[in-house]
């Protein structure tokens, strides 16, 4: 997700929730700023619209309606009017993008429950509300998962992540079958802090067959959103979820199957003086705690590390998302806890080039 601290215009463009499609659908964004204005304004051209279409054919297309929302929304300083207004229609089409509609659908004319389906979504767009949680659903990696405020909206540079521990994993894999006498490779164990909507953990068990995940979280919405999204998927036989605030006693309540083989987070990392600068659609209606890092933007970060000598196998693994101030950071901190014989391993960047995730590494005693 897009944190404060780094190139503002770049990661804004792209991070945006809407980033996922938007690289396919154009090279550049428009930043929106909220309407003056009081309310919504509406286009004045509908009229004329309808008029237009009414002297066609007497009917409304996918293609009039998303041009005609499209204005509305640019003309409140909704961010990514385009892409908003294709994205509900396209939703209300049963569509996931408009580009994949073929030449028929964009052709025939809307019926009245479907206007009225993409009038009430846009509606709720034109409040500010983030697309994810207006079609109620997001695709992360090749899941469909349900999205509802205030759960966190995971955001696409993340799926890095579930990438860095997938390698790591693997290179575990060949590195034993390369030994003279291999020895079976443990089913993985991973510790999910933080799941939200679950988009992490069952990524990660998609990916790794093989694995089984405790997922945490604090709030009882995201906790409820990942089991549901869990068993939408079919997953729940392999996930365990704890309504749990993790804390530096929490080591008990996680060792649920033993020592774990990754801790995997994409944890709260906003500087706390940089949260207001956050997009009015984060700000409204998604979970602050879920960004709010403290004063360093190290809160939760700073407890995942102390409780991971205690979790972790020998030589298990930590994988962060974090701010692109962090890595030195989080290096000088663990040079002043060197009794958690932790080291840091490997810094990797994001699609922007940013330094936005961790590998740490337990040391074997």
């Amino acid at each position: 997700m897009w944190k404060p601290g780094t190139d503002f215009t770049t990661m804004r463009c792209l991070t945006h929730p809407l980033l996922k499609r938007l690289l396919r659908l154009s090279p550049q964004c428009v930043p929106g700023e909220l309407s003056q204005s009081k309310g919504p304004v509406l286009s004045p051209k509908w009229s004329s619209l309808r008029q237009s279409c009414t002297a066609r054919s007497g009917l409304v297309t996918a293609t009039d309606v998303v041009s005609y929302w499209w204005k509305v929304f640019e003309t409140n300083g909704i961010p990514e009017a385009r892409e908003s207004s294709e994205y509900i229609v396209s939703f209300v089409l049963g569509a996931k993008t408009f580009q994949s509609l073929n030449s028929k659908s964009l052709q025939t004319p809307l019926t009245t429950v479907q206007q009225e389906q993409i009038q009430q979504l846009s509606n709720k767009r034109l409040e500010r509300m983030p697309v994810q949680y207006v079609l109620g659903e997001w695709d992360f990696q090749d899941l469909t998962l349900k999205m509802r405020p205030p759960v966190f909206i995971p955001r696409p540079e993340t799926e890095d992540l579930i990438s860095l521990v997938v390698e790591e994993q693997s290179r575990k894999c060949e590195k034993n079958s390369g030994l003279c006498f291999p020895v079976p490779v443990p089913h993985p164990v991973i510790l999910e802090i933080g799941c939200g909507s679950g988009a992490i953990a069952l990524s990660l068990l998609c990916k790794l067959p093989q694995s089984r995940v405790i997922a945490v979280d604090k709030e009882k919405a995201a906790v409820d959103l990942t089991r549901e999204n869990a068993h939408r998927l079919q997953l729940q036989e392999r996930i365990h979820v704890l309504h749990h605030d993790v804390s530096y006693s929490s080591a008990k309540q996680l060792l649920l199957w033993g020592p774990v083989d990754f801790i995997v987070s994409n944890p709260p990392y906003v500087f706390h003086e940089d949260m207001a600068s956050l997009d009015a659609e984060i700000l409204r209606y998604e979970d602050l705690d879920a960004l709010d890092g403290g004063d360093d933007g190290m809160r939760v970060i700073k407890t995942i590390l102390a409780l991971a000598p205690s979790l972790l196998k020998d030589s298990g693994s930590v994988f962060l998302e974090v701010d692109p101030r962090h890595p030195n950071m989080v290096e000088n901190w663990l040079q002043a806890h060197p009794n958690l014989l932790l080291v840091l391993r490997a810094i990797h960047k994001d699609f922007c080039g940013k330094p936005r995730f961790l590998h740490i590494q337990n040391q074997s005693r």
